[in-house]
């Protein structure tokens, strides 16, 4: 049974149309929130709820990209690892969304008063560290730069994966600190944590194998 179910699973993901239609999903809430802002659905401050709607979607899909690798060893899938480079694309994505909301709503676009913030609040600071690292990530996700770089090297500099989730978290905890709000923060926090760790396990049970 689960053979079968398993069989079936792969060729789901092997079919052509499989990238197509995960392009479409993970372009729906950006859709949904170009045309909530022209039809004035985003509430009483639209540029907050544009800001923290992108933030909050850059950590989603970055759970997501996360649970791809233990999902694969889990279910016994390694076809699911033709999905992570477009995954990883998402939450870049969505991070320059997220920062463009930031720069062009809330600070006018000004980079002098982008950078005087920075500065000023630790988060702002946090969030760029963020980008910056994803940027890397997005830069070197191709099979060009695996070549280039070297595979060894190429995936020393993609655990940085594992940084970006730390920051993302605390970005979000200290956004959230000035109104003593942690629920959510703790939901994202508990299922990073999770898939970190899932991964962690799996490389020392893989070293511990093979020495």
């Amino acid at each position: 049974m689960a053979g079968a179910w398993r069989a079936k699973a792969d060729r789901l993901c092997r079919h052509g149309s499989a990238k197509p239609l995960l392009a479409l999903t993970v372009a729906g809430p950006l859709c949904w929130l170009v045309w909530a802002a022209f039809s004035n659905k985003l509430g009483a401050n639209p540029a907050e709820a544009l800001i923290r709607s992108t933030g909050d979607w850059t950590l989603r899909f970055l759970c997501v990209a996360l649970a791809v690798t233990p999902l694969r060893q889990w279910l016994g899938m390694p076809v699911l690892v033709r999905f992570r480079r477009m995954l990883g694309l998402t939450v870049f994505s969505y991070a320059c969304l997220h920062l463009t909301a930031y720069v062009w709503l809330d600070m006018g676009a000004a980079w002098a008063d982008v950078l005087a913030d920075v500065a000023k609040r630790p988060f702002i600071a946090l969030g760029m560290a963020c980008w910056v690292l994803l940027l890397a990530l997005a830069l070197t996700s191709f099979n060009a730069a695996v070549r280039w770089m070297g595979a060894a090297r190429w995936r020393a500099l993609h655990r940085a994966v594992y940084a970006v989730a730390v920051l993302a978290v605390l970005h979000f905890w200290w956004m959230r600190a000035g109104k003593n709000n942690f629920t959510e923060v703790w939901v994202y926090a508990t299922v990073l944590m999770a898939l970190l760790s899932a991964r962690i396990w799996y490389f020392y049970r893989k070293n511990a194998a093979s020495a």
